[in-house]
């Protein structure tokens, strides 16, 4: 016993001296950001987010304390994808009257007028931003469906190269949640329908790992994908805005997306 201590205690002291290489720790999750909404934020607060935009220095200047250093929203008049592509019915983002926080939950209330353009709303988690590989998860539900609404929650790179993007949970909120995943090599998308609906609450989770990207919805792997995977950093953009497919929003009407928490960790 006494060998096996004196040998065992000389191998801890040529490791210490770097003589013995160390085993490197393998590769894992590291929680880096987390929000369970417990800080109350009146409708009317995510104003004046037009500060260092796309970037962790972004801040909206309505906001104070944890949420201010937590999160970022699209300025207002930021025109959303439907927009930009000149649908009859797009949106604009307008934080102030589509985002609050009360009763532990994130609200996220889009509408349109009885005239113009749907009210959209995207919200930024600023710690996860620029992030290179990461696992991202959130629990959420469209607590008001109605036609003309959509999420397209998205990891997106920085220097919008136009290709890669990785979107989950996605599409219109009166129909199934799907996941695509746009490969960097411009290639064809993955696109996958899980069959859930919008109006039962979910947990989904993004995992992104060099060369590997997986997909979880309430702790079911919906998808997997190893071609074209981003090796970029990217931002994980919550976005939600007018309808790209079936019938625009009316007039007069509004739909609520509510979210219980969002949680990020870095692969390290």
């Amino acid at each position: 016993m006494r060998r096996l201590a004196t040998i065992t205690l000389a191998v801890v002291a040529l490791l210490a001296a770097g003589i013995i290489p160390a085993r490197a720790a393998a590769p894992s999750w590291r929680l880096r950001f987390s929000d369970d909404f417990n800080t109350p934020v009146a409708r009317g607060a995510f104003s004046d987010c037009d500060h260092a935009v796309d970037t962790p220095q972004a801040y909206c200047g309505g906001l104070s304390g944890r949420m201010r250093a937590n999160w970022w929203a699209y300025p207002a008049g930021w025109p959303d994808t439907a927009t930009q592509r000149d649908y009859p019915v797009g949106g604009y983002y307008d934080p102030v009257t589509t985002l609050s926080v009360s009763g532990g939950q994130l609200h996220i209330r889009m509408w349109r007028g009885p005239s113009g353009s749907v009210h959209s709303a995207t919200v930024v988690p600023k710690k996860l931003m620029g992030q290179r590989y990461g696992r991202y998860e959130e629990r959420w539900r469209v607590s008001k469906a109605a036609v003309g609404y959509k999420s397209a929650h998205l990891l997106w790179p920085v220097d919008d190269d136009g290709c890669s993007e990785v979107d989950f949970p996605e599409l219109e909120w009166t129909g199934t949640v799907a996941v695509f995943a746009h490969p960097s090599t411009c290639g064809q998308q993955v696109a996958i329908d899980t069959g859930a609906r919008w109006t039962s609450w979910h947990t989904s989770i993004v995992e992104w790992r060099p060369g590997d990207l997986r997909f979880y919805l309430d702790g079911r792997l919906v998808a997997h994908t190893a071609r074209g995977v981003p090796d970029v950093p990217m931002n994980w953009d919550i976005q939600n805005e007018s309808a790209l497919n079936g019938d625009s929003a009316a007039r007069n009407s509004w739909a609520q997306m509510d979210i219980d928490y969002a949680r990020g960790w870095t692969w390290s």
